[in-house]
C-alpha cells in the first residue's frame, strides 16, 4: 500500500465523498454528494491547506485523511484540523489509519504548523496511542465528542 496526494488521484473524489456522507453525513446537513465531490476536486494544490491524501492498494483507493482549516463550527478559534480519516472496512486493522495520520502530521510539519486538532466520537484510544492529547469533551451535533490536539515537532 502507498499514500499519495489527492492531486494525483482526483478520480477518487466520488469514492471519498460517499465515505464522508456514509460515515459523517449527520455533520453535513443539506450537503449533497456532488457538493463533497466538488470540495475534494478543489484540493489539488500541494503544500497549502486544505489537502487530502489517499491510501492506495494497487490503483484502488482504500483510505484517506485530510488537513483542513476548520472542522467544528463551535471551535473556530482552533486550526488546522486533522479530518476525514477513513479506511475502507476490509482494509482496517493493518496500520493504514495510523500511516494516514502520520502523513498528515508530516505535512503539517512541512507547512510550519505547530499544533493540530481533531475531534472524534469514538476513537480516543486510537489517537492517544499516536500521541494525541485530550483537550476537551463536548457535545457536537447531539453526539458526545472528544477534541484532541497534537504538538507538531
Amino acid at each position: 500500500m502507498r499514500i499519495e496526494h489527492l492531486a494525483d488521484h482526483v478520480a477518487a473524489a466520488p469514492t471519498l465523498a460517499r465515505w464522508i456522507l456514509d460515515e459523517w453525513g449527520y455533520l453535513l446537513p443539506g450537503c449533497t454528494l456532488e457538493d463533497i465531490v466538488a470540495m475534494y476536486e478543489k484540493r489539488t494544490v500541494r503544500g497549502r491547506i486544505p489537502e487530502t491524501f489517499v491510501a492506495l492498494e494497487g490503483d484502488t483507493v482504500v483510505g484517506a485523511a485530510s488537513i483542513i482549516e476548520e472542522d467544528m463550527e463551535t471551535h473556530k478559534e482552533l486550526s488546522p484540523w486533522l479530518a476525514e480519516v477513513y479506511v475502507a472496512s476490509e482494509f482496517r486493522n493493518r496500520g493504514l489509519g495510523s500511516a494516514l495520520v502520520r502523513t498528515i502530521i508530516q505535512e503539517a510539519k512541512d507547512l510550519g504548523v505547530r499544533r493540530l486538532y481533531l475531534f472524534t466520537p469514538d476513537k480516543v484510544a486510537f489517537y492517544q496511542h499516536l500521541g494525541w492529547q485530550v483537550l476537551e469533551r463536548t457535545e457536537y451535533y447531539e453526539k458526545n465528542v472528544t477534541i484532541m490536539s497534537y504538538e507538531v515537532d
